[in-house]
Parts: C-alpha cells; sequence; structure tokens
C-alpha cells in the first residue's frame, strides 16, 4: 500500500530557538546585596591587613595559557587531570580560566623582572578562580580566593610572619575558634625517600583505598594521605610520616619555624598528614580550618612554601611561600559562628525635593554636598514630602534639606532638624558651611537610597 506523503511539516520539525533559562548555571552564583558586607567586611579586612604587612597589590589575568597551571600545580593533580577549565581561542591558543592565583603571580613575577626588587616581593591578590569541580559546601566552580605571596626569602621567619597573617586574617573576621594546621612535607632530595617509604606502604594497602588513589599512588601519591574518603583515611592514619624523614636543612627549618610560633604565642596542631593538594609545595605546608560541627573542620584557606616554582617556571631560583583563602567559606563560617558583618556609616543629611523645579536644582545641590564631604542620603523620583521624610526617619539622619517651589525661586533650602522638629530657612550659598557645622563632617560616603 503506498504511503503518502504529508506535504505539511509538523510542529516537532520546525526549528525551535533555544530558550533563555534564567538561572545561573550548576556551580555558579550570585552574590546578593543582602551578603555583601559579609564579601564587603572580608575585602576591607584584607586589604589593610595587606597594607599592614607591606603587601602591593597584584592583578592578573582570568585567562592564562593552560600549560602555565599544568606545568606548576602538576600534572598529577585533580585540578590539572579533572577540574580546570580549558579551551581553545580563535587563534588556536589552549588556555585556561585560572584555577588558583599562585600561578600567575610567579608568571607576572618572572615576565616584569621583579626579581630585581628588593627581597621579599610580597604580593596580595584577590579574585574569581574557576575549578570544573563537583560542587559541594562551600565550593563552587566559580569562587573567590584572597591570595598572598612573599618571593624572595628562605628564612623561616617568614613562613612564621606569614602563618600569623593568616591566623591574624581569619581572627579579625570574627572566626575566633579556627584551628591552624601545619606539617613539613620536605625537599626534592629528601621527599624522594620518602615517596619510595610511601609507595611501598601505600601498594601493600591498595586493595582498600578508593580508585582515585589507586591511581594518585603511581602520578601523586601524597595526595592519597589528604583524601577525605573514609576507607583512604584510615589508610593514611598508619602510613610513614613525612616529618620523620626529613633532611637536617628542612629538619631545622621546621624546628626554627615552631620556635618563632611558640614566641608568638599563636596556637597551632602539627597535622603530620597534611599535604595540600599542588605540586609546587615544599618544606612548610598548613592549612585553616573551621570549628565544625562533628569534628569534621571545613578548610577555610591554606598554604606552604614553594621555593622551586619560579626556576621550574623558567626564572631564577627563588625561594617563596603564601596562601589563599576562600571567601565562600569565609562568609558562610562568619555567618555560622555570628561574626559582625562590615556596617556601612549612616548618612547625617537627607535631601528631600518637592516640584519640577526643585527635582532640577536638587541635583546640583546634592553634588556640592557630596563634594563637600557631607553624609547625603537622598530619594530622588519619591513624589509626595510625607513619603520623603518617612524615608529619612527611617534612615535616622540628623537633618533634612527641604527644597520645593518656593525655597527654589527665592533662593533657600529649609533645614529640619528630625530629633526636635524644628525648622530653619537659609540661603543656598550659605547651606554647606552650615549643614558642616551642624553635623561637624569631614568625611563622606554617600548613601543612594533606591
Amino acid at each position: 500500500m503506498p504511503i503518502k506523503k504529508n506535504s505539511k511539516k509538523s510542529k516537532a520539525e520546525k526549528p525551535k530557538e533555544d530558550s533563555l533559562v534564567l538561572q545561573t548555571l550548576r556551580g555558579m552564583k550570585d552574590v546578593l546585596p543582602i551578603d555583601q558586607p559579609y564579601w564587603e567586611q572580608v575585602r576591607r579586612i584584607s586589604e589593610r591587613l595587606a597594607r599592614d604587612y607591606e603587601f602591593s597589590r597584584l592583578d592578573t589575568p582570568i585567562v592564562e595559557f593552560a600549560n602555565l597551571f599544568s606545568r606548576s600545580i602538576g600534572e598529577g593533580t585533580d585540578i590539572v587531570e579533572k577540574e580546570m577549565y580549558t579551551f581553545l581561542t580563535r587563534g588556536a591558543d589552549k588556555v585556561a580560566l585560572r584555577p588558583e592565583l599562585t600561578a600567575g603571580n610567579c608568571r607576572s613575577y618572572i615576565q616584569h623582572g621583579m626579581n630585581l626588587l628588593p627581597k621579599p616581593v610580597k604580593f596580595f591578590s584577590t579574585g574569581p578562580v574557576y575549578r570544573y569541580d563537583r560542587p559541594q559546601e562551600g565550593r563552587y566552580r566559580e569562587h573567590y580566593q584572597v591570595n598572598f605571596d612573599a618571593f624572595g626569602e628562605q628564612d623561616p621567619i617568614l613562613d612564621a610572619q606569614i602563618i600569623q597573617l593568616a591566623h591574624r586574617l581569619v581572627q579579625t573576621f570574627g572566626i575566633k575558634t579556627a584551628q591552624m594546621q601545619i606539617n613539613s612535607i620536605g625537599c626534592q632530595i629528601c621527599r624522594k625517600d620518602y615517596k619510595e617509604l610511601l609507595v611501598n606502604y601505600l601498594d601493600s594497602k591498595k586493595t582498600k583505598l578508593c580508585q582515585d588513589c589507586r591511581r594518585r599512588i603511581e602520578t601523586n601519591p601524597l595526595r592519597v594521605l589528604d583524601c577525605k574518603e573514609d576507607k583512604c583515611s584510615q589508610v593514611a592514619a598508619l602510613a610513614p610520616q613525612s616529618v620523620d624523614h626529613l633532611c637536617e636543612d628542612c629538619r631545622n627549618h621546621f624546628k626554627t619555624l615552631l620556635e618563632y610560633l611558640d614566641e608568638l604565642d599563636l596556637p597551632y596542631i602539627i597535622n603530620p598528614h597534611l599535604v595540600r593538594g599542588l605540586d609546587y609545595y615544599t618544606k612548610t605546608v598548613f592549612e585553616i580550618l573551621s570549628s565544625a560541627e562533628e569534628g569534621k573542620g571545613l578548610s577555610l584557606g591554606g598554604g606552604g612554601r614553594y621555593d622551586k616554582l619560579i626556576k621550574i617556571m623558567g626564572g631564577e631560583d627563588t625561594p617563596a611561600i603564601g596562601f589563599a583563602i576562600g571567601v565562600e567559606r569565609i562568609v558562610a563560617e562568619m555567618k555560622r559562628v555570628q561574626a559582625k558583618p562590615y556596617k556601612a556609616p549612616r548618612p547625617k543629611v537627607f535631601l528631600a525635593q518637592l516640584g519640577n523645579l526643585a527635582k532640577k536644582k536638587s541635583l546640583k545641590l546634592f553634588s556640592e554636598l557630596e563634594k563637600n564631604g557631607i553624609f547625603t542620603a537622598e530619594s530622588f523620583g519619591r513624589g509626595s514630602l510625607k513619603s520623603q521624610l518617612k524615608v529619612a526617619n527611617r534612615l535616622k539622619v540628623e537633618f533634612t534639606l527641604i527644597l520645593g517651589q518656593k525655597e527654589t525661586l527665592d533662593g533657600t533650602v529649609i533645614v529640619k532638624n528630625m530629633a526636635t522638629g524644628a525648622q530653619e530657612t537659609v540661603s543656598a550659598d550659605k547651606l554647606i558651611d552650615l549643614v558642616k557645622k551642624k553635623i561637624k563632617a569631614d568625611n563622606v560616603v554617600v548613601y543612594h537610597n533606591n
């Protein structure tokens, strides 16, 4: 029986435009206004302590050549093997979204000849990093870090200062019960013998390890010690410890560091299984853990020495140390322990206007108030004077400046004391001096109420 051809196309055959998805990608998030006071607190404290410890701001690109990270971080690390966002540009360059900040800072240090600067050279960096990892508590595919790096000094006193800075940073955020864990993983010389000993032990326990850790025995055995799987943690608990197999130089370095920390009265715990997840670490490594429930502290940040990284990347032999904190985890911990967020200064003056002519003049008046360092709030666009005064009362300003049709024509402004209700009319050209005298303000943070 012949099959009749349907000349009309079905709806399913018609091409469809991609629908607009009004949500963030998995592992990405918006930082909403309600959370910004916590983020602002982290930014302000980090920048202030960076100045106090003489760290200079360095900003590097989000996109770099992919091999910058594969060579510096390590081919066998989880970041390079599974978590990097890599792609080809139209010019066929293989690039990656940065998964961390230190590698880019090292590239910048070499590229711009900063080895000629007085040592140590200290950098403070902050910004987003990207890891295509399974989203989990406090870990997003796009997340933000605050990073401190210091180049050119191998004395353990710098290790102590960096650890002191990390401790002070977290304490100043209001996280008073965070725990500092420290270890030494040795240098390339003593770590070679330790790795052989560790691999022999892990081989004997291979059947008890997770699939990733079985693979790590060949590529990055130290990472087995850092695995969060329960069965791997049990194996790691009885593994040989790096601190027992340090060369004389590494042993003396670690011993001196601990003496400095004791002198500072800085609390710490030696964790012999702490290794960190990047290949470039040498000698000192440390991590800051939250005091979370059930004894499972969440990592808030960490770091250590990377004395050979600059040389591996093509620069001269340069000792270095640094650390990073994760902003999302810090903010979550601040909320958990009820630490105080940043509190913006309150405006002391509110500018109210009534009528079209007054609206035009009020823009210029607002600009003059702002330029003269007077805390000023406004509610441009609100119609009635009553509704504007409600906003002024809610903001608890000391004075409201009222500009209406009559005042605009007369070149005057009404100054209303919000506490007493008393009003006085003053000439517009004397207003700035009068307001300054009344509120005794020297500085301004302008507040816009929209």
